[in-house]
């Protein structure tokens, strides 16, 4: 029996109690002096509540309303009211997140949440049309094509913003640190999130960025790994793993990153009240650098998967983590299909760093604090970057306590077009330096 055929039966059971609501005073006190209900036993009281509101709707609402409408709403309603992660997938939704893992779609490139009933911006995905519009990380969508988005709930504006390549957005955008709001007219395009980026930042020195966690991205990572070796003409000297707005993605994908550079250790694991929701994932021997040094850039933006990576390399001493305190989402959804066209993503487990630490609402402090600076002026001036703690109906650390915050800043004198990669270079160098590291042989 499905999700929904289990509702449907819980509904009409509910709407016969109800239907006898008027019993005896015999009937009462028979039901004052029965033994209490099992812990698991369906809750009588709120489904008839459930029932009559549902009537009500169906008899006096200003226009007529199906009952999949009203049961669809009332699903969405009980797995919003979770956490800002669990949905209901009708066949639109469950589509596009399959399409999402796959790295393929149309769109302006987005990674959006949810804050106060608006749509707020967590990353625009690099080379799109909202990274060259100039979209920002915090931003709040206010409408859509004109649409008020307030209330309207986070898959459908997802799926306003996506369509056919070639046509146009509007955005409404309020940013803070602006006096009024700004406008973005975009067009779709069809977004395939190269994952993996490399290049040479100088002799011996390399670059890898990951914009989002897909299923192929650790078989990519090590192929621009290698070719960095190639463009370098020997192994590297240092890496640095830039992570900076990545949104997250597959845990797998994640762990695989982690086990690339990890020869042995804790990577990951999960903790959740479901059969087989208690996981653990440890490294295989086979660090791709042969412990050339890392350094891993991290920011407000860096979520989720993303910070399984940051929080495994930390604690396993196998990075320096650089940057601004992450994003702070520690939770798993597990995709539970109902049907062949819908699902139900749902937060099953917390996720937790080799030294046991949950970093939900919480995020990773980096070992260095570097904020990111423009030439002659702060890019954090009076902005406050969202984070998963920011986010309405956000789960509680389950550690109960907040991780002391470090308060250090770059030196403005030292800007460049990116001060925090320039300050991870930096720190690269050194710590290259202070171990003696000259390339780690080819074999």
């Amino acid at each position: 029996m499905t999700f929904r055929s289990r509702i449907l039966s819980t509904l009409c059971l509910t709407l016969a109690l109800g239907a006898g609501f008027g019993m005896s005073s015999a009937m009462a006190d028979s039901a004052a002096t029965a033994p209490q209900q099992p812990k698991d036993a369906l809750p009588l009281k709120e489904l008839q509540a459930f029932s009559e509101i549902f009537q009500r709707i169906k008899q006096d609402y200003v226009k007529p309303v199906s009952d999949k409408e009203l049961l669809d709403n009332a699903i969405q309603g009980m797995l919003s009211g979770l956490d800002p992660h669990s949905a209901y997938l009708d066949a639109n939704a469950f589509k596009q997140l399959q399409i999402d893992t796959t790295g393929e779609f149309g769109g302006l490139g987005i990674v959006v949440g949810t804050k106060d009933g608006f749509i707020q911006v967590i990353s625009p995905i690099d080379d799109t049309p909202a990274q060259r519009a100039g979209i920002k990380p915090g931003d709040i969508i206010t409408r859509i094509n004109g649409e008020s988005v307030q209330g309207i709930g986070l898959d459908k504006a997802v799926k306003m913003m996506r369509g056919k390549p070639g046509t146009e957005v509007k955005l409404e955008v309020v940013r803070e640190g602006e006096n009024k709001p700004l406008n973005f007219t975009l067009k779709r395009e069809v977004i395939r999130v190269d994952s993996v980026k490399s290049r040479m930042l100088e002799p011996g020195y390399g670059y890898v960025r990951i914009t989002s966690f897909q299923a192929n991205t650790p078989a990519s990572l090590k192929k621009a790994i290698d070719q960095l070796d190639r463009d370098n003409k020997g192994p590297l000297k240092g890496l640095v793993l830039d992570l900076r707005n990545n949104p997250g993605g597959v845990l797998n994908a994640a762990v695989g990153v982690s086990d690339t550079f990890l020869n042995k250790g804790l990577i990951v694991y999960t903790k959740g009240r479901m059969p087989g929701s208690d996981l653990r994932y440890d490294a295989t021997p086979g660090d791709i650098l042969h412990g050339a040094p890392m350094v891993v850039l991290v920011n407000g933006g860096t979520a989720s998967a993303a910070e399984i990576v940051s929080g495994a390399l930390k604690d396993n001493h196998r990075a320096l983590i650089v940057g601004t305190r992450t994003f702070g989402k520690g939770s798993v959804q597990t995709v539970l299909p109902l049907s062949r066209d819908t699902a139900v993503k749902l937060t099953t487990a917390l996720y937790f760093t080799p030294n046991g630490h949950s970093i939900q609402a919480e995020g990773i402090e980096p070992n260095i604090v570097v904020e990111p600076l423009a030439v002659g002026k702060s890019l954090t001036e009076g902005f406050k970057a969202l984070r998963e703690a920011d986010l309405s109906g956000h789960l509680a650390n389950p550690d109960g306590k907040v991780q002391p915050r470090a308060n250090g800043k770059g030196d403005p004198g030292l800007a460049r077009s990116d001060f925090q990669l320039y300050e991870a270079l930096t720190v690269l160098k050194s710590l290259v330096l202070s171990a003696g590291f000259h390339g780690r042989s080819a074999g």
